[in-house]
């Protein structure tokens, strides 16, 4: 099950129309892999977005532990930057999703299913 995730920072009209692209992106790659959507989409806007307490992120991860039981989970992500953009930020974030139950993956077919869990057991630098 995909969990869709995104930030919104800026207030320009022409950033809903890039996140729109990107959850449209999200949704056209969810359906291309055959992965079934978890709610709409989760969305930190604002000043959330750049905060390291997004309420968003929060809510999606609890949903994602709830499922996780069930079915494999993992947070769908246009980019890394969706997360991102400072590599231990990511890297912080990325271990919640993993402690949440799922992985991390982009629509340009990254993943980090492996090497993530690895990293946070202490298997690779």
């Amino acid at each position: 099950m995909a969990f869709v995730y995104d930030r919104c920072a800026s207030r320009r009209g022409r950033a809903r129309t890039e996140l729109d692209m990107r959850l449209t992106g999200c949704h056209n790659y969810a359906n291309a892999t055959g992965w079934v959507l978890a709610g709409p989409h989760w969305i930190d806007q604002r000043a959330d977005a750049l905060s390291t307490q997004r309420p968003q992120l929060a809510a999606m991860l609890d949903a994602m532990r709830a499922e996780a039981s069930r079915r494999e989970v993992l947070c769908l992500v246009h980019n890394w930057g969706r997360l991102a953009t400072d590599s231990t930020h990511l890297l912080i974030l990325q271990q919640r999703i993993v402690e949440a139950g799922g992985f991390t993956v982009t629509t340009f077919d990254e993943s980090d299913r492996h090497s993530i869990r690895a990293v946070l057991v202490g298997r690779l630098p």
